[in-house]
């Protein structure tokens, strides 16, 4: 059994419009939807939600802005920050995710929309949630995804979709 956390990465700003895309920190908002995230994520992993074993991040200064944001609650996970991942479609994610050694019962990804939405909506079984993920995957959201397969088979058969949440639903 394996379990997938997608998030996408906060709030981006658009304040220095002479940054090249990559470069692009978090903003204000984005900052504290991160934290709004770390702090829903210590309350599920406190509650019996696995860490991660793996997060694999894109190299984008906005990835990377909120993976230094949800650090402190991923406890001992190996984080991989890859080139490959910025600028990935879906299917380039499912066969990075593939490769995830099979001891690894939980993965996290931080990255980047279409692509992040698009596999979700590729590995997830019918459900409420997922028609809500068709309509958008917001900054700062996250979807948890659990298999009976392993990562190797990762896409075969449908995945639950344990949970999506954006930022604001967090607060409530």
């Amino acid at each position: 059994m394996t379990l997938l956390y997608l998030v996408r990465h906060a709030k981006s700003s658009w304040d220095d419009l002479a940054l090249a895309d990559r470069d692009r920190p978090l903003s204000a908002r984005g900052e504290r939807s991160a934290a709004t995230l770390a702090e829903y994520l210590e309350v599920s992993f406190e509650g019996g939600a696995p860490r991660p074993g793996l997060v694999l991040c894109s190299p984008a200064r906005r990835t990377l802005d909120t993976l230094e944001t949800l650090r402190p609650v991923l406890g001992s996970a190996t984080i991989a920050v890859e080139e490959e991942l910025y600028g990935a479609t879906s299917g380039e994610l499912l066969r990075r995710l593939r490769r995830i050694p099979g001891k690894t019962s939980a993965a996290m990804v931080i990255g980047h929309n279409p692509a992040l939405q698009e596999l979700a909506i590729m590995l997830a079984r019918a459900s409420d949630d997922l028609r809500r993920l068709h309509e958008k995957f917001p900054t700062g959201a996250l979807a948890a995804l659990r298999t009976h397969g392993a990562w190797k088979e990762l896409g075969a058969e449908p995945a639950e979709l344990e949970d999506f949440v954006a930022p604001r639903e967090m607060q409530d």
